[in-house]
């Protein structure tokens, strides 16, 4: 007798096996084994004819769904067929969620098993967790199942019925997506409050103060009794002081005046007040606050998070990390409190063991917060991780152990002093007790917001001391705009607006800015042009679909189809093909949109016309009887495109780009232009004999007006050789490229070794052996927590074909596999651990014949664009769902 026991990915595989009996066999899924259709080519010939084929979801007849096994799954699926062929039992362990709940009904449904069935969940990989869960199989929940079928069949529906219109309206390749929309509408509404935005301007007195020589400062808050103008008394849209503001407004005269006045003046202590403040530690992890936390602490992406929770989970050391719930079971909780007390002594642990209620909207999934896993901790240092994994095991060990320990006491101290008619306040704060502080203290999204475990000190000062002044300062400030969101931000608002679920964040802001919808800056996500168009036309004609409280309701609706609340057929009929319908829309709307107009971003206080154009945004005005345009650089957004830059992008279209002067060998003239990527130079003119003048960059760093002829010359130049490597004798080259100025190594065989160049560093003047000193530090990854040489996860062996490397490296958005030039993911579900040298092979075949197919049908789309919306649809391009 044999069970089979069937899990998502190897990983997991491979850390249950350890916890079954000897006679279960234990196989990966390796994620979805069917799906609705992705592409063309994937729509079954039997019903390619059909009016709905493209959707995969026969609206016709009850929203019946199309499911086919992806070409990369059929073979796993062949499989596991295989492995049960010599089973006596079957056993479906894919995760607790609705997503592991769907894997398992689609795996019942493609198996067919002819063998009794049991679905197992558990929460976390342990030997007790595991033993726990096979005394306690359940059949497949039908609810979840068809909650979940439910959520895939809306996106789609949104996904596949709106995409077709962008890409007609606006531009090629374009998504909408039920939830995704709604996100990039955030990040728009908050870019036209930027632009919106009229700076204010004050001044007021900060005083250096001695007492019994200990220093401290003082800032002014009242002057003759009125309140001194801070930046929260000015309204946003005209800079000036808000009406209804009883205030005394500061200018930099009337600071120094009263600087000068005050000077050498008395200085009275006239309050002094002490409030005890207790300060309670945050509840354990759900998946929106670990990557709330993950992103303002370690700089992870929302998607890098949760591939490094998926890996902390299958290994055993976290439970799981689609959840949320707060709770934390008693095992858990005696586990932390544990802790506490060896670590910290029992003074630190709270009084009784603390339980914590989940509040988000509309919460489910998991029924445990993200803690580690098992009866007792394993502490960072003993789980022998590394890199980001450690970084983010000690996020989650540490938050969990703090929501055990005893409450922060501390003391806020304000003194209130006069000079005269001006009124100043100093504030403190003493950290009686640090409590869980000693293990935790939050990040925060304002970076100027001080933290939780920072004293501020003040000397004994009582009423009526006259403390000596050492200095007053007269301080100017500017008010600030409203803050981008950050991915923080964003899923702390989408989760409070009850948008979506957590567990689809990650791929929901992947999306958005793989489809160009936002760039990712400074950990700031900035809405494009594109996002503005595409915002304005859906906000226009389909209000629904971006209002956050009609997107919020259908997760409501969605959570009711879970508990049997709620029937879904009706709802999705209503939703589709209703009078008010999405279908309906479309198709009333088609017409009424106007081509020119949506592809026109519309922008206040600018004159000239913003357009989406095949190739990006550009400006367009017109000059007399013909018509200007000129690209907008990359980096240019939104909210800081103003009538000064127009002037700038246009000028080199109307009097021609500015000319630094004459190459001093070849006396072609050089220019100044701004492109797509910004600015650069220029060496001769573009005529027939020449039609691709030498460019180069301009270094962000330098003002485009700071620009010399002897510097132009110099970056025309490059790539500058600077000599050959010691060890290697390989050639090492300065040079400028899409991410800045750059030292290169060519090792031969072995490949280019690139650093960027560090601000201090000037391209035109780096010498070899500066470039050997950077080109010896370790290679710093994007996006990563912890900063590391650039070393392969894996060595596969070589390519049979060129006898070149075949290695895995871990990437920006996980793992992957490098040949020569080519890239190619590792499929979701498997491990870099699992992975094969022929398995390699046959991915990197798959990417090479894919890409030459997609290159021929993109020329083709390319240029049947204008054609009708339906024969648009049938394109094999993916649109993005959700």
């Amino acid at each position: 007798m044999s069970t089979l026991v069937i899990v998502e990915s190897p990983t997991k595989a491979r850390t249950i096996r350890n916890y079954l009996p000897k006679d279960y066999r234990v196989e990966a899924s390796m994620g979805h084994v069917r799906d609705l259709p992705q592409s063309a080519s994937e729509i079954p010939t039997t019903i390619k004819g059909e009016k709905w084929a493209q959707l995969g979801v026969n609206v016709d007849a009850d929203f019946e769904p199309v499911y086919v096994v992806p070409k990369d799954k059929k073979k796993v699926v062949t499989q596991l067929k295989d492995a049960l062929k010599e089973a006596t039992e079957l056993i479906l362990a894919t995760d607790e969620d609705r997503e592991g709940e769907s894997i398992s009904w689609h795996l019942y449904q493609l198996l067919k098993p002819k063998v009794p069935t049991k679905r197992m969940v558990f929460h976390e990989i342990t030997q007790e967790a595991i033993k726990k869960a096979l005394k306690n199989c359940r059949t497949i929940d039908e609810q979840l199942v068809r909650a979940q079928e439910t959520r895939r069949i809306l996106d789609r529906l949104v996904g596949y019925t709106l995409s077709p219109l962008l890409w007609e309206k606006i531009a090629w390749g374009l998504s909408a997506g039920r939830v995704q929309s709604v996100a990039v509408r955030l990040l728009v509404k908050k870019e036209r409050q930027r632009r919106a935005f009229r700076e204010g301007t004050y001044w007021d007195l900060k005083a250096y103060l001695e007492q019994a020589k200990a220093p401290f400062t003082s800032q002014l808050v009242t002057l003759g009794g009125t309140k001194v103008a801070s930046g929260s008394d000015f309204d946003p849209n005209t800079g000036q002081i808000a009406a209804g503001r009883n205030v005394v407004l500061l200018t930099e005269a009337d600071a120094v005046a009263l600087k000068e006045r005050l000077t050498g003046k008395t200085w009275n202590v006239t309050e002094m007040e002490e409030r005890p403040v207790t300060r309670k530690p945050s509840p354990p992890f759900t998946t929106s606050t670990l990557q709330q936390e993950a992103n303002r602490k370690l700089r992870l992406s929302a998607r890098d998070t949760m591939r490094i929770a998926q890996n902390l989970y299958e290994q055993g050391y976290i439970t799981y990390m689609r959840t949320d719930s707060v709770h934390l079971s008693e095992q858990a909780i005696a586990a932390a409190r544990d802790c506490v007390e060896k670590l910290y002594g029992k003074q630190y642990l709270s009084p009784q063991p603390r339980q914590y209620t989940t509040k988000s909207k509309g919460a489910q999934e998991a029924h445990e917060a993200i803690r580690p896993a098992g009866n007792t901790f394993r502490t960072p240092q003993e789980t022998g991780l590394s890199g980001r994994e450690l970084a983010v095991y000690d996020l989650i060990w540490k938050r969990t152990v703090a929501c055990q320990m005893a409450d922060s006491r501390q003391t806020q101290i304000t003194v209130q002093l006069q000079v005269e008619d001006a009124g100043f306040r100093s504030s403190g704060k003493r950290i009686d007790f640090p409590g869980y502080l000693r293990a935790y203290v939050e990040g925060s999204d304002d970076p100027e917001a001080a933290l939780e475990d920072q004293e501020i000190i003040l000397p004994n000062l009582k009423v009526g001391d006259h403390p000596n002044c050492k200095e007053i300062e007269a301080i100017g400030h500017e008010t600030q705009p409203p803050a981008r969101y950050t991915e923080a931000s964003l899923v702390k608002t989408l989760e409070s607006e009850g948008i979506g679920r957590p567990s689809t964040y990650a791929s929901i802001i992947g999306t958005i800015i793989d489809k160009g919808y936002a760039q990712l800056v400074n950990n700031a996500l900035i809405p494009t042009f594109t996002a503005f168009a595409v915002t304005s036309l859906l906000e226009k004609h389909f209000p629904d679909i971006v209002d956050p409280s009609f997107t919020s309701k259908m997760e409501q609706t969605l959570d009711d189809i879970a508990e049997g609340e709620a029937n879904w057929l009706p709802y999705l009929r209503e939703f589709y093909l209703g009078d008010k319908g999405l279908e309906t829309l479309v198709k009333e709307q088609k017409s009424q949109i106007d081509a020119t107009k949506a592809r026109t971003v519309e922008l206040e206080n600018l004159q000239a016309k913003v357009r989406i154009g095949k190739y990006g945004p550009y400006i367009e005005v017109e000059n007399g009887d013909a018509v200007v345009t000129a690209s907008i650089p990359k980096d240019l957004t939104p909210a800081d495109l103003d009538p000064k830059q127009v002037e700038v992008l246009l000028k080199q279209k109307t009097t021609g780009p500015d000319e630094l002067g004459r190459h001093p060998e070849t006396g072609e003239p050089i220019y100044i232009k701004i492109g797509t990527y910004g600015p650069y130079v220029q060496l001769g003119d573009k005529t027939e004999e020449n039609p691709k003048p030498k460019q180069a960059s301009i270094p962000k760093n330098v003002p485009q007006e700071n620009v010399t002829l002897e510097m132009a010359v110099g970056l025309l130049a490059l790539p500058r050789t600077l000599g050959t490597h010691p060890a290697t004798g390989g050639r090492i080259q300065a040079s400028i490229g899409p991410y800045g100025p750059y030292v290169v190594h060519d090792q031969g065989k072995e490949g280019k070794d690139y650093r960027s160049l560090k601000a201090a560093d000037n391209i035109l003047t780096v010498s070899l052996e500066r470039a050997l000193e950077i080109l010896s530090e370790p290679k710093k990854g994007r996006n990563s927590a912890n900063s590391k040489s650039k070393a392969a996860l894996k060595e596969l062996g070589n390519h049979p074909e060129d006898d070149s490397p075949v290695n895995i490296y871990d990437g920006p958005y996980g793992p992957y596999i490098k040949h020569g030039k080519t890239n190619v993911s590792i499929p979701e579900g498997q491990s870099v651990e699992e992975m094969t040298l022929s398995q390699a092979l046959e991915l990197l075949a798959s990417k090479a014949s894919s890409g030459k197919k997609s290159t021929r049908k993109t020329s083709k789309t390319t240029s049947t664009r204008a054609k009708s919306t339906a024969k648009s649809s049938k394109t094999t391009a993916k649109k993005s769902e959700g």
